[in-house]
């Protein structure tokens, strides 16, 4: 059983920056991002797996976020530019022992308990 600890949510004005962690009890092949707003579905932000050469970004955050990870650390870093209020959620870490960096919530076995991110315009 791993567990994922997520840190690094808060408040911050449209135009900001933040950087999101998610510390794994222990190793996984490959870790996403997801968020979900108030009365809104639990939708893909980014993925990356284990060696950090296959990355997926959900299209309203190409060219803001970046997913990146320190496997010494068991660590995995959602870097957020250009916040907008849209991008305002609980932002959920997931895992899973995969290979190949899914989209689905459904391709992870492992969640944190989510942080929030606030964006004020």
């Amino acid at each position: 059983q791993v567990q994922l600890v997520e840190s690094g949510g808060g408040l911050v004005q449209a135009g900001g920056s933040l950087r999101l962690s998610c510390a794994a009890s222990g190793r996984t092949f490959t870790t996403g991002w997801f968020r979900q707003a108030p009365g809104k579905e639990r939708e893909f932000v980014a993925a990356i797996n284990w060696s950090g050469g296959n990355t997926r970004y959900a299209d309203s955050v190409k060219g803001r976020f970046t997913i990146s990870r320190d496997n010494a650390k068991n660590t995995v870093y959602l870097q957020m530019n250009s916040l907008k209020p849209e991008d305002t959620a609980v932002y959920y870490c997931a895992a899973t022992n995969s290979v190949n960096p899914s989209s689905a919530p459904s391709g992870y076995t492992y969640w944190g308990q989510g942080t929030q991110i606030t964006v004020s315009s």
